[in-house]
């Protein structure tokens, strides 16, 4: 009755008043009702304040049916499908690696990372590498936490890889997930391709147009990267060179770091000092009020002397055993048991041995001994009510005093609720202990995990899985029963749990595209067969299901599969099962539910795709109009619908059109973003931009130049491109009487006049200051200056739109001269400026220039890629073109077949449709959709 029930209560509430980022919540009713309260409070501050997704308030709006309140998850990103476990998980990674109090002298590592920041581009990555366990994870943690305390402009970018095959060491998931990062913090929201090949290709694109949008610098960090399956092959984007503004930092194991990467810039984790050694033991003894006599730590510092036994995981371990053990009295025996074990897995062995005598019956023994196996077999980790569920024995008591001494002696942890072991040390020594490395026995404890989720989908996968079993196929059954599946070799069975629609259905809607591509890829079926089979098993399940809820969940399936389709590259068998979304959504809903927009939707980006550009913008203007009555007229899903109607106007060369509904959905999206508080960054910008308008009030210096340099860039960002006009033109005013005409700086100031003038159209204006800027770096900047090549190819650019092929060609030209000093003759990023100059003759019918050019590109991508990459292919097709227009016949008829045995090839290894491969073709792709308009804004150094 809003009386305060006792003094705990008041002050709680008064504790809660003090605390910033608290929320309270007041609530009079039952118990059941509150928590649900909470649950939706906290899951709306997680998609919004969290991961920035965009939320949708239908419950207000009477849309005439009770399930437009659960409005399909992934529209908050568009067309983008966002898995927020996933999200999480890298979240808990990053808090458990920097856990750590002691940072084990990491300053002299820092000053390095730091070093590496500041340098000037082009730069490769850095290596961070040290053996198993010497605090790779614990040091690139650290310093992204000052990182992110003392240069909040830096955006960076983490990703921890975890145990290998797990979902975390996923390639494509992680550059997707570090993709879907960009477009967050870069105000953008847009399609993203799921083909795990298209989506590594497209990657360096995304990076360098999302690169060009941020002010300041991005920093990716990939921990553990050899974890990764095949990492050479999967993260080859890291042999490109890299954006201006973009540092890359990768840790490896020294024993496993592919070869190719050891010629990298390497900052090598030294083996713990003495003096380490023993304030991380005394920290622990500390913990625990446990002393050490001088004799027993001249001991301890004896022993931690070899490679082995002094990393810091070693030593942590070392320091909690002897902790332990100071609390029963015997710290010299165990410090003599200690002693003997000579590497991590033999103290995790003793570390194991002392918590089973610690347990007081052999049940419990037995039942340790199972937990560990059992989280050891699983894909990505078992949960406390998974196990309780498997050993009905296993009481919560017994469980929880297990899971403590575990935990705390850094065998197991906590990920997203799932228990896993800490590192893989651990994991090794539970095989050697428990398992021999006996595969017959993972493969049993693998079976009880099998047992157990086709428990929890209800249904016997020796005959048929049900169908009806949608309430019960969790992230966890889908995540782990055919991976299980994979490992066990039982291709029959994988084939019966794929074709359960809600499993795959679970595993699309995630993102995890890749993983579900190579299930199918081992039962042995191409993507014709797969599609002919999902889509037989929709139309059995179509004849059972009855009610409108069953029909709508129909509709789901029929959506889902049709869009699976759409990424695979298999638009004409993609639209009939959107088309069949389509048709029950209008009968079983209302032929005016948003759902139908989004049915429309889907359909429309199949034709689009498939070119049929007539029936996407019917699609699209039905799905729009949905839209608007259903939501108004200035709802962010109408923004989609706006942005794909313009997206397609732009293919087909309307550019009037797209400009006009671009401007619209900016709007809205502006609106939107000022009534939610910083959707994609808007109000930050804002804020960052009246900051820096104050500091402009100041007499004329060079920083307030500068400042004024930024304004207009943020101005820009906003697209208010006339304020940035104003503000731009000051700052080269400033600049030009300050530091004189011919400096640098007003290079940068002339630079992005030149690309707001090139935005605007005015062609004339830009190609004059970018020649300017052009003139003032070619005699202040060395040769292979990144500033002066950057100038160099967006003025090369401007002549190719302006018809000015011959003013293009020399530039072309020093662009290659430019890439040639900064990288050597023989690297890719030469043969594709190669490519870019051939491309220009073509164009101006001088094949004869073209064809060296063509030829020494192609020895290059051979020599660096091997002969069947697709960048080799690619080339091979162009010459081909080029024989071909020559009146040479049998040599573009023996080329053209090269390049399509690689396209062939391809297709084969990723399951697929060969993906476009315009990254080797340079300026062939569309200015405008390849570029961001600010791709050309420079900000100022910090």
């Amino acid at each position: 009755d809003g009386r305060v029930s006792s003094v705990a209560v008041q002050q709680l509430i008064e504790q809660i008043s003090y605390v910033s980022k608290a929320k309270m919540i007041d609530h009079v009713g039952g118990v059941e009702e509150g928590a649900y309260e909470i649950y939706n409070c906290v899951e709306k501050i997680v998609k919004q304040d969290i991961l920035g997704c965009e939320m949708t308030d239908l419950e207000g709006k009477d849309l005439g049916n009770k399930e437009d309140s659960t409005a399909p998850e992934e529209e908050v990103f568009g067309d983008v499908l966002w898995d927020a476990h996933d999200e999480q998980e890298q979240m808990e990674a990053f808090q458990q690696a920097s856990n750590s109090t002691c940072e084990l002298g990491f300053e002299k590592y820092f000053e390095r990372l730091n070093d590496l920041v500041a340098a000037p581009a082009p730069i490769p990555p850095l290596l961070v590498s040290g053996g198993p366990g010497s605090g790779k994870s614990l040091l690139l943690s650290k310093w992204i936490q000052l990182q992110q305390k003392h240069s909040p402009n830096t955006l960076i970018l983490y990703h921890f890889v975890g145990r290998p095959m797990s979902t975390s060491s996923e390639s494509a998931l992680i550059i997707k997930r570090l993709t879907l990062k960009l477009m967050q913090h870069s105000w953008l929201v847009s399609p993203l391709t799921f083909d795990p090949a298209k989506l590594l290709e497209e990657f360096p694109r995304w990076l360098e147009k999302l690169s060009a949008r941020h002010q300041g610098s991005i920093i990716i960090i990939i921990d553990s990267i050899d974890q990764i399956q095949q990492a050479e092959k999967h993260m080859k984007w890291l042999i490109d060179p890299l954006p201006v503004n973009v540092r890359v930092i990768v840790s490896v194991n020294v024993e496993t770091c592919p070869q190719a990467w050891r010629l990298w810039p390497t900052l090598h984790l030294d083996p713990l000092n003495s003096k380490d050694v023993k304030s991380l033991i005394s920290a622990e003894c500390n913990s625990a009020n446990v002393k050490l006599t001088k004799e027993q730590e001249k001991k301890l510092e004896r022993h931690c002397r070899s490679a082995t036994t002094c990393n810091a995981l070693y030593v942590t371990l070392l320091g909690k055993t002897i902790a332990c053990a100071g609390n029963t009295g015997n710290i010299d025996e165990i410090l003599q048991q200690c002693c003997q074990c000579q590497d991590t897995v033999s103290l995790y062995r003793l570390v194991l041995r002392s918590i089973q005598e610690s347990l007081q019956s052999d049940k419990e023994k037995g039942l340790l001994r199972e937990i560990l196996c059992v989280i050891g077999v699983s894909h990505n980790g078992v949960s406390e009510s998974e196990l309780i569920e498997l050993y009905p024995e296993l009481t919560s008591a017994v469980l929880a005093s297990l899971l403590h001494s575990l935990h705390k002696m850094c065998l197991l942890t906590y990920g997203c609720g799932l228990l896993k072991f800490q590192h893989l040390q651990a994991w090794e020594m539970v095989k050697l202990e428990y398992m021999e490395a006996d595969e017959n026995v993972i493969s049993a404890y693998r079976q009880k995990l099998v047992e157990y989720f086709t428990m929890q989908l209800r249904v016997l996968i020796l005959i048929c899985f049900s169908f009806n079993s949608q309430d019960r196929v969790t992230w966890r059954s889908a995540d782990e029963l055919p991976w299980l599946f994979q490992q066990q070799g039982d291709k029959q069975k994988l084939h019966k749990c794929l074709l359960n629609l809600f499993v795959s259905q679970n595993l699309y809607k995630r993102g995890h595209f890749a993983e579900l591509l190579s299930y199918w890829q081992l039962v042995g079926k191409d993507k014709s067969s797969m599609a002919a089979e999902y889509f037989d098993s929709l139309k059995e399940y179509e004849k059972s299901s009855e009610g409108e809820e069953s029909m709508i969940c129909l509709a789901d399936l029929y959506e889902t599969l049709g869009r699976f389709l759409k990424d695979l590259g298999l638009l004409s068998q993609a639209v009939a099962p959107l088309q069949r979304s389509l048709e029950i959504r209008e009968t079983a809903l209302d032929p005016d539910h948003p759902r139908v927009a989004q049915s429309l939707h889907q359909l429309a980006g199949v034709y689009v795709q498939w070119k049929k550009f007539g029936n996407a913008e019917q699609l699209y203007k039905q799905a729009l109009e949905i839209s608007e009555n259903a939501y108004g007229a200035e709802h962010p899903r109408v923004a989609r619908e706006l942005d794909a109607l313009a997206t397609l106007y732009q293919k087909q060369n309307k550019y009037e059109q797209a400009e006009q509904l671009r401007k619209k959905s900016f709007k809205i999206r502006q609106k939107a973003a000022r009534q939610k508080g910083s959707l994609c960054g808007f109000a930050l910008l804002r804020q960052r931009a009246l900051q820096l308008e104050e500091l402009t009030l100041g007499k004329d210096t060079p920083d307030n130049a500068r400042t004024l340099n930024e304004l207009g860039v943020l101005y820009y960002l906003q697209n208010n491109l006339e304020t940035a006009e104003l503000f731009l033109k000051r700052s080269l005013e400033m600049r030009e009487r300050v530091l004189g005409s011919e400096h640098p700086d007003c290079a940068q100031s002339l630079n992005n006049l030149a690309a707001l003038y090139n935005e605007k159209k005015h062609y004339d204006k830009a190609e004059e200051l970018y020649e300017k800027a052009l003139d003032i770096r070619r005699r202040a900047l060395a040769p292979d200056h990144p500033s002066l090549a950057y100038t160099v190819k967006h003025l090369a650019v401007l002549y190719k739109k302006m018809g000015k092929l011959d003013k293009a060609v020399p530039l072309y030209e020093l662009a290659v001269e430019i890439r040639q000093k900064s990288f050597g003759p023989k690297h890719p990023s030469v043969a594709t400026a190669l490519v870019n100059l051939a491309v220009l003759y073509c164009q101006m019918k001088k094949q004869i220039e073209a064809l060296p050019l063509y030829e020494r590109a192609l020895k290059i991508y051979e020599d660096s890629f091997g002969h069947m990459h697709p960048r080799v292919g690619e080339t091979l097709k162009n010459l081909a073109v080029l024989s071909y227009e020559r009146g040479d016949f049998e040599k573009a008829a023996e080329l053209y077949k090269r390049a399509m045995e690689i396209k062939e090839a391809e297709t084969l290894l990723i399951g697929g449709k060969a993906t476009s491969r315009h990254s080797s073709s340079g300026d062939t792709f569309s200015l405008k959709s390849a570029l961001s308009p600010n791709a050309f804004l420079e900000h100022g150094q910090r």
